[in-house]
């Protein structure tokens, strides 16, 4: 008796096509891309913190004739404070545009993985696992 209640509820066969390989592969890559610009976005938050940090800390700076050594590239160049105050806040609104944009390049794939999800698991239903792991 146990034997034939196993079998009602053993796994649908469902025919892979090669579109639905297309489909759970264009996923995948698009999962794979939202994980990379989401990392990027955290990386970016940080070096924005830290110079809105360094920014503050100009601001406290007392001496106006001081030089201050602002880093291009790999060499460091003295400026002014309001020069490089400037220098700073430029930084800043590229960091905060390049945010924006990448935020923008989630959202639009997660809308994709969506759509994606829906057609999936219409076809595969408890067949198939879209669901990411947070570990």
């Amino acid at each position: 008796m146990a034997a034939t209640m196993k079998k009602s509820v053993a796994v649908e066969d469902v025919n892979v096509t090669f579109e639905d390989q297309q489909k759970i592969n264009k996923f995948a890559r698009n999962t794979n891309r939202m994980t990379e610009l989401k990392e990027e976005i955290e990386a970016k938050k940080k070096s924005l913190q830290n110079l809105e940090d360094a920014s503050d800390d100009l601001m406290m700076c007392e001496d106006d004739d001081l030089l201050i050594p602002y880093q291009i590239g790999d060499v460091f160049i003295s400026h002014s404070q309001e020069e490089t105050q400037e220098m700073l806040e430029a930084a800043k609104e590229s960091l905060k545009e390049e945010i924006k944009s990448l935020q923008s390049r989630v959202s639009s794939i997660q809308e994709v993985l969506g759509d994606l999800k829906v057609q999936l698991y219409a076809k595969f239903g408890n067949n198939i696992n879209l669901e990411a792991d947070e570990s």
